[in-house]
């Protein structure tokens, strides 16, 4: 959930420090914090964001070649200066960044003050880094070995970097749960959360994998060894992101520019994957387990926020097209109830970043238990891709915007050519439904491109109407349903309305109740399939003074006069249209959280990768 990243090289340290907090701030931005060697030890963290950080550090010494920055998310304390990170041990000698839980903090804590330990923030990183001091002057250790021996007797999720103010020639970086990438330069190294502080300066990258140490040194040495103390050889990637992709392009937040990317996004998500000219759909992925996937007996699909949400959609075109059983889980909930899990059931994983802590947890307990384990991801050499037997990434592109966009229609790209392919091998969708379905779907660019220039305006305009509403109401049917869960979830997370997405056929079970002239009620009214109820419900809403804005397809003239406002979304197959349908969503709750002067990328409260439980 935090922001990790450190240097150790030639250059000074402290710029590309900050120029990786920077890029590492959409996972935390609480608080902010570098530690700098340059014969002192120099520690420097402000509750906020890295530009007060900035501001902070303003004419104070900031030399040194090795160094470390944090920004937070706050789990352990409230965000302040104090429990800002880096922490130093009792005898200010080490110090440390983190990211993760460390769940028996409570008992270490316990321990190490009866050694005579005090401390001065509510963190249990600072537990941490008194565990390591403690190790350290029992032994005589050099720091390296200090941070292993310690880490056997920590229970949690830990990325960590660490620096020895008796030794300026080391960083050692160590993982569990947490991500943590190191990216190796000439005659430098970066230790990252992830690999947006990295790419300008080197895309040679090694992974850590869990309970791993590594120590990197100013000679260029890199030795990575097990909590068991074993010796590893690293494996060297190259990784694919390029700089202008972190940059926002002229645009005001990287939410907007993100929403506007989609129509590329998408694209790519398909490239070498279909063929809508011949009429086929393959996923590398697939191969090695196809006859396994089709002979399987149900499909549970994992996710949290808006992953669930696809999940979701994929429930209804596994279901529709395939005929395959789905059921959808909170990833949270599932690894917590002892759920029913079989060696012919498929177990779908989907993450934005591929290090969801819920998600990753609950894979290891279905493979565990003999299920195929799939991964949809964007970020290549995530925790999840590796965990699972195959998968496939969605390729859209690194996602700043905590509130996800691109990534979501990535996901449903993909999990909509699943479902094509399975449907088809498993017979249950004729040649002629399945190559259609292919056509159309490789027309989605195009149409959302041509939504994307034709509803802008309107959606502004109707966003300036709501902008002072305290309750939204988001309604849907059919495949669109969980599209209504991702409109009001967008709405909620950068403009702070309450919104609710419910099937438009419940809202006469209670959520009526909310309706009078105050509240707007957004309705997707785009299935053909179940078109006249919509169009009752949306009477229903009429009938109690509800103001209605309808997402209705091109032409639709019939919702379009029963509605107060209307968007409208160019015609397509029903499995496609959330597709479409989202993306009047996003751009609605973008502009609501514009007008309300919200921080629209750094929403409070909330960070990109959720990483810890």
């Amino acid at each position: 959930m935090c922001g990790i990243v450190a240097y150790i090289g030639s250059q000074k340290a402290y710029p590309i420090l900050i120029k990786g907090l920077e890029r590492l701030e959409y996972r935390g931005y609480d608080s902010a914090g570098v530690a700098l060697q340059n014969g002192q030890l120099n520690v420097y963290k402000k509750k906020g964001k890295v530009a007060d950080l900035v501001a902070y550090v303003k004419d104070k010494d900031t030399e040194g070649h090795i160094g470390m920055g944090h920004t937070r998310w706050a789990t352990h304390g409230k965000p302040d200066d104090i429990n800002a990170h880096p922490h130093l041990s009792g005898n200010k000698r080490l110090v440390l960044i983190h990211n993760g839980i460390i769940e028996n903090y409570a008992v270490l804590k316990s321990a190490l003050q009866k050694h005579g330990h005090t401390f001065e923030s509510e963190t249990d990183t600072e537990v941490l880094v008194h565990l390591i001091e403690e190790v350290q002057q029992r032994g005589n250790l050099p720091i390296e070995e200090a941070v292993r021996q310690a880490l056997t007797q920590v229970h949690g999720a830990y990325a960590i970097v660490v620096m020895d103010r008796q030794d300026p020639t080391k960083l050692v970086a160590a993982r569990k749960s947490s991500p943590l990438v190191i990216g190796i330069g000439k005659g430098e190294f970066l230790v990252a959360s992830d690999a947006t502080p990295i790419v300008e300066h080197t895309k040679n990258v090694v992974y850590l994998n869990d309970e791993e140490v590594a120590t990197v040194t100013r000679d260029g040495g890199l030795t990575i060894k097990t909590l068991r103390n074993e010796l590893m050889t690293p494996t060297t990637h190259q990784i694919e992101l390029e700089i202008e992709q972190l940059e926002k392009g002229g645009y005001d937040y990287f939410m907007l520019k993100e929403i506007f990317e989609q129509p590329t996004t998408i694209a790519e998500c398909m490239r070498g994957r279909m063929n809508a000219e011949e009429g086929w759909v393959r996923l590398g992925g697939m191969e090695e387990y196809k006859m396994r996937m089709i002979n399987a007996q149900r499909m549970i699909i994992l996710g949290c926020g808006t992953s669930w949400h696809a999940g979701m959609i994929a429930e209804y075109l596994f279901e529709d097209l395939a005929r395959l059983p789905v059921e959808v889980e909170y990833a949270s909930e599932f690894r917590y109830r002892n759920p029913v899990v079989r060696d012919n059931d498929i177990i779908l994983a989907i993450s934005q970043s591929g290090e969801t802590a819920d998600t990753f947890a609950a894979l290891e307990l279905a493979k565990e238990r003999g299920a195929l384990t799939y991964g949809i991801v964007n970020v290549v050499g995530s925790s999840i891709a590796r965990l699972t037997h195959s998968g496939s990434y969605i390729h859209v592109g690194p996602e700043i915007g905590v509130a996800s966009t691109k990534a979501f229609t990535g996901q449903v790209t993909m999990l909509t050519m699943m479902a094509l392919i399975l449907g088809y091998e498993r017979g249950f969708l004729p040649k002629s439904q399945y190559q259609k379905l292919v056509q159309e779907l490789a027309l989605i660019p195009d149409k959302v491109e041509r939504l994307l220039l034709n509803c802008q305006d309107q959606v502004r305009y109707i966003a300036s109407e709501f902008q002072h509403a305290t309750n939204a109401l988001y309604l849907g049917r059919g495949y669109n349903f969980p599209v209504a869960l991702e409109g009001a979830l967008k709405l909620k997370e950068i403009s702070y309305i309450h919104a609710e997405g419910y099937p438009a056929a419940e809202m006469k079970h209670g959520p009526i109740a909310l309706i009078d002239e105050n509240m707007p009620v957004f309705v997707i009214a785009t299935n053909r399939s179940a078109y006249d109820k919509i169009a009752s419900n949306i009477q229903e809403v009429k009938a109690r003074k509800g103001v209605v804005i309808a997402v209705v397809t091109e032409g639709d003239e019939t919702i379009k006069s029963l509605a107060d406002f209307s968007i409208e979304i160019p015609e397509t197959e029903e499995p496609l249209t959330p597709l479409l349908s989202v993306v009047p969503m996003q751009l609605l709750a973008y502009h609501m959280a514009v007008l309300r002067g919200c921080n629209v990328d750094q929403p409070r409260n909330l960070a990109k990768s959720v990483t810890v439980e």
